[in-house]
């Protein structure tokens, strides 16, 4: 028992060890760009809602394509009749109980309608293209989003690596204080003065920490990923970001690109294409169509055996009539008298196969119709899909407006934040070369604490507004290269 006891437990550890080691493993795996997007547009709920549309638009265009070929229709009933009824199959009138069933195959098909349904079909086909498109635009819009978040989410990480370094730097200052204060080389006043500074980018170190947080639960969110879950993101150097150069961006080149590639773009032409189809189809609705019709149709009886017997002569019986024979003599009419006397034989239905043989009808013709008034419900459709073409057209054009503005000012921002970053670069390192001199004018006694603090903030603003710049100038390019349709690298 005690050593079947201890190899269970041993196994059972052992066991514990591996799940751990994958879970711990999985939980290392770090996501990056692409791993990202590619999950994000997976796995979003925006994206999800419309490929739902687009197989229920594929449906219509499926059933549209089948409404061209012949239909068809089975059908069959069978009852049980009482009383006076019609002989469905004499068409004389019974007084009996009696089974009948009846089998119809009829067929239609249009021969003739103007393209009217062709012209649907071609339609309902580019309404298919557009709502790809619309996937498409929508998993362009989570891509970019999703690229966003995650150079938010760097930007987030690299600046808390600055306030961690900050509160190294100050620790490192305080340190050396207080050997100085110890020796009465300095006033405690600098020490308490450090003691403060280290609070405060302590402070500032658990706020960068929770931006880098939130940033992370953003990016969850767009992912559809839980909350709880854990998550780690690939941070490379930002300097390591390839982008294109900003003269190969021009917004001109930019927005014929863009024409040609943009989602929205290809699902308003789809659309537009759409809309001429069916007002097509809605003009060939108001003009006669031809089609030709087929039904073929057969019926079975089936009712008690009725015994046939011998007639016996019984004798004559009058019939209240009377026949003048001319010069006043009169014959009254009689008519002769059977009794039923043995059964000779039974009246019986038909078979089943032989019914449907003698009853089967057929019939084949050609059915036209004119559509005279209905309401001016043909001309009204028509006239509103004039409309709606309208409506795409200024659509595609607001649309396209929309578009040319978007990457003007997208390239505009480029612009700007280059400048930004490229004065920050400055920035930086005057507020180095300020601290370099500062931090060695405090070890020899030249500089007060405060001052010392001071260079050292604002040489942290300095870093924290470049890395803010630097990051911003990435996504404004990634957002011009998105509109080129090279598509989102890191």
């Amino acid at each position: 028992m005690g050593i079947n006891y201890f190899c269970g437990m041993r196994l059972f550890l052992l066991t514990l060890m591996v799940l751990f080691s994958v879970f711990n493993l999985k939980a290392q795996d770090k996501w990056n760009l692409k791993t990202c997007v590619e999950y994000a547009m997976a796995h979003n709920l925006s994206i999800s809602q419309s490929e739902i549309q687009a197989r229920i638009v594929a449906l219509t265009y499926q059933q549209s394509k089948l409404s061209i070929y012949p239909n068809a229709t089975f059908g069959g009933n069978s009852a049980f009749n009482s009383g006076s009824n019609q002989d469905p199959t004499t068409f004389s009138r019974v007084t009996e109980n009696y089974l009948s069933a009846g089998f119809q195959l009829q067929s239609s098909a249009e021969i003739f309608n103007f393209f009217s349904k062709r012209n649907t079909v071609t339609a309902n086909k580019w309404e298919l293209m557009a709502a790809v498109a619309n996937v498409n635009k929508i998993k362009y819009d989570i891509a970019l989003s999703a690229a966003n978040n995650y150079l938010q989410v760097l930007l987030a990480l690299k600046q808390e690596s600055i306030a961690a370094v900050q509160i190294q730097q100050t620790q490192s200052q305080l340190t050396s204080t207080l050997k100085m204060v110890e020796i009465g080389t300095l006033p405690p006043l600098n020490s308490t003065q450090l003691e403060a500074q280290l609070a405060s980018d302590s402070v500032n170190y658990i706020t960068a920490k929770g931006n880098t947080f939130q940033a992370i639960l953003s990016l969850k969110s767009l992912m559809n990923i839980d909350a709880a879950q854990p998550f780690d993101v690939e941070a490379p150097p930002v300097e390591s970001i390839p982008l294109e150069l900003l003269a190969d961006l021009q917004p001109d080149f930019v927005y014929d690109q863009a024409l040609k590639n943009q989602p929205q773009q290809l699902g308003n032409e789809y659309r537009l294409k759409a809309a001429n189809k069916s007002k097509l189809a809605a003009k060939a609705s108001m003009y006669p169509t031809l089609s030709a019709f087929g039904n073929l149709s057969s019926s079975y009886l089936y009712f008690a055996p009725k015994p046939i017997y011998n007639k016996l002569f019984s004798g004559y019986q009058s019939t209240g009539l009377i026949a003048d024979a001319g010069s006043g003599v009169v014959y009254d009419v009689q008519s002769p008298e059977f009794t039923n006397g043995d059964i000779a034989s039974y009246y019986k239905a038909n078979s089943f196969s032989s019914q449907l043989s003698d009853n089967l009808r057929k019939s084949i013709g050609i059915n036209i119709s004119v559509p005279l008034f209905n309401g001016g419900n043909a001309k009204s459709m028509y006239e509103k899909s004039k409309l709606n073409i309208r409506t795409i057209e200024l659509q595609k054009e607001q649309d396209n407006q929309k578009l040319k503005q978007d990457i003007y000012q997208a390239y505009n921002a480029a612009i700007i934040a280059l400048q930004k970053f490229n004065a920050s670069k400055k920035s930086v390192e005057a507020n180095e070369k300020t601290y370099d001199f500062a931090s060695k004018r405090f070890n020899i006694g030249a500089l007060s604490t405060f001052d010392l603090i001071t260079t050292q903030n604002n040489l942290l603003r300095a870093k924290l507004e470049s890395s803010l710049n630097q990051f911003d100038y990435v996504f404004k390019m990634k957002v011009l290269e998105f509109y080129k349709g090279i598509g989102l690298k890191l």
